[in-house]
C-alpha cells in the first residue's frame, strides 16, 4: 500500500473504516475541517484495507 501513496505522491493524515454506519461521512468532514485550515485534503478509498483515507499531497521534506 505504502508504494500506491508514494507513486500518488500523497501523505495521509487519517483512516476511517469504510464499514462504519455512517459510511463516508466522517472522512468527509474531517477533510473539510482540513480544507478550512487551508490544507488541501482529499477522501480517497483504499479498496485493499477498506477503508477512506484522508490524504494530503506529498510534500519534499516527507
Amino acid at each position: 500500500m505504502l508504494e500506491v501513496f508514494a507513486a500518488m505522491g500523497a501523505k495521509v493524515l487519517e483512516r476511517f473504516p469504510a464499514g462504519a454506519p455512517r459510511g463516508a461521512w466522517p472522512a468527509e468532514e474531517y477533510a473539510a475541517e482540513r480544507r478550512a485550515k487551508g490544507e488541501p485534503a482529499t477522501v480517497v478509498m483504499d479498496l485493499k484495507t477498506d477503508a477512506f483515507l484522508v490524504v494530503v499531497p506529498g510534500r519534499d521534506e516527507d
